[in-house]
């Protein structure tokens, strides 16, 4: 997980100036729901990405939450469309950056990049890491 840019510049709403701003995540988490019983249960699945995902600074807009600490950061996602931008409720960001001002850094210390599956594409994603955790064991 790497940042580039200053992260705090992204407002409430989606805003193209933002593009130069880029977030290098390493893993995906992939959330579904499934009945257990008589209630719906999570069940959570993360890829460990070869070659990081990157997001950057307009497709993002952050969610006024004032629960959170300070440091702690939570992203509405937009996908690029060719119309332009479009919300994607199922994809969620969080993360938490410190400020060390011995060195005038600002340090990205957590990322959560949450997609909300269905159950049929939880159990293809599943099935398609399990082959390829397979074949690099082979190597």
């Amino acid at each position: 997980m790497r940042l580039k840019g200053d992260i705090q510049q992204i407002k409430n709403k989606r805003d193209d100036k933002n593009s130069a701003i880029e977030l290098y995540l390493d893993r995906i988490e992939y959330v579904t729901h499934k009945k257990d019983g008589r209630y719906y249960q999570p069940f959570e699945l993360i890829e460990e990405l070869e070659t990081p995902l990157v997001l950057t600074g307009d497709c993002l807009a952050r969610v006024t939450n004032k629960h959170l600490e300070e440091g702690e950061y939570e992203f509405q996602v937009y996908d690029k469309t060719e119309e332009g931008y479009e919300l994607n409720s199922d994809k969620e960001l969080a993360l938490t950056i410190t400020y060390d001002f011995d060195t005038d850094l600002t340090i990205l210390t957590e990322v959560y990049y949450t997609v909300t599956v269905t159950n049929e594409e939880f159990k293809e994603l599943k099935s398609k890491l399990a082959r390829n955790k397979k074949g690099k064991g082979r190597k």
